[in-house]
């Protein structure tokens, strides 16, 4: 049998501060989610009376819910947000692999100069206006594709991903350039493999940005039948803001549950999937960052 360390009355008090500290924190950062997802279930009477947090509603009401998935068009921006994802996330996650592998690049001619002007747009961009007379001329203004094209490479990204890249071995590379290797074949058989962990995290940050995204589709996209989730729910709040169409007695008697309801309805996708990609996380963001 194995000796036990014995530990001292420090580091036992030590430990016991450590854990109710990380539990305090824990409870901080759940009960904001928890009071959310109970005020989706409640009234707005409920929610008026309540005090404080909303730990458990008075009585579990599904009106709210219920109204928002009776939208005609919630499903189909559903339908479109997944397009859009199925669209998008491919160019993103090529454009930004290849822009990241040309920055880690060792002896790249004119490598500083083209390295200072795509690190100066992510400080300084063109605006909405050039985006908007660049997918005019393209003639994709009210097509999928405007939406799709003008955000395809984050230079954020494009960073962590140059760093995953960096921390790669020279000698693999070279390897692949003695065994006659060009660029292309490099990037999708030695470079890709190799950051599994990166492209997840990129994946995740382009999918949550494309997920949350509604102002492109107010801009490029006329028809209300492609529109993304984001901007159907918009629809909803300010109809039930405003008193429009929407804004029955039924609605009226959910006007504060709705907008609980909406956000639940935007955010539990992307909970769901968070789960999957959380163990690729710390390693793919943090990957070439701490070198020795």
């Amino acid at each position: 049998m194995k000796n036990k360390i014995r530990q001292s009355w420090q580091d036992i008090v030590f430990d016991v501060i450590v854990h109710v500290l990380l539990i305090g924190f824990a409870v901080l950062c759940v009960m904001p989610v928890w009071h959310l997802l109970m005020a989706a279930f409640s009234n707005t009477s409920d929610i008026a009376m309540a005090e404080g947090l909303i730990l458990w509603p008075k009585k579990v009401d599904f009106g709210a819910l219920k109204l928002v998935f009776q939208h005609k068009n919630l499903l189909s921006g559903f339908k479109n947000t997944l397009l859009y994802l199925a669209g998008a996330l491919p160019l993103n996650i090529l454009l930004t692999v290849m822009a990241g592998y040309f920055l880690a690049c060792k002896g790249m001619k004119f490598k500083p100069l083209f390295a200072g002007l795509i690190t100066f747009t992510m400080f300084f961009s063109g605006g909405m206006i050039p985006k908007y007379l660049n997918m005019r001329d393209l003639d994709l203004i009210g097509s999928l594709w405007a939406v799709i094209f003008v955000n395809t490479i984050s230079v954020y990204n494009t960073m962590i991903c140059k760093a995953s890249i960096e921390a790669v071995p020279d000698s693999l590379v070279d390897s692949a350039y003695i065994d006659g290797a060009n660029d292309f074949q490099i990037i999708f058989k030695v470079i890709l493999p190799l950051i599994k962990a990166t492209i997840a995290v990129l994946l995740l940050y382009y999918g949550v940005s494309h997920w949350n995204a509604w102002f492109s589709a107010s801009i490029y996209l006329k028809d209300v039948d492609k529109l993304p989730l984001q901007n159907i729910l918009r629809t909803i709040l300010i109809a039930n803001s405003s008193g429009g169409d929407m804004a029955s007695d039924e609605f009226n008697a959910y006007a504060e549950t709705i907008k609980y309801a909406m956000i639940v309805v935007s955010t539990a996708p992307i909970m769901c999937v968070y789960p999957f990609l959380q163990k690729y996380f710390a390693k793919g963001a943090l990957i070439g960052a701490v070198k020795g």
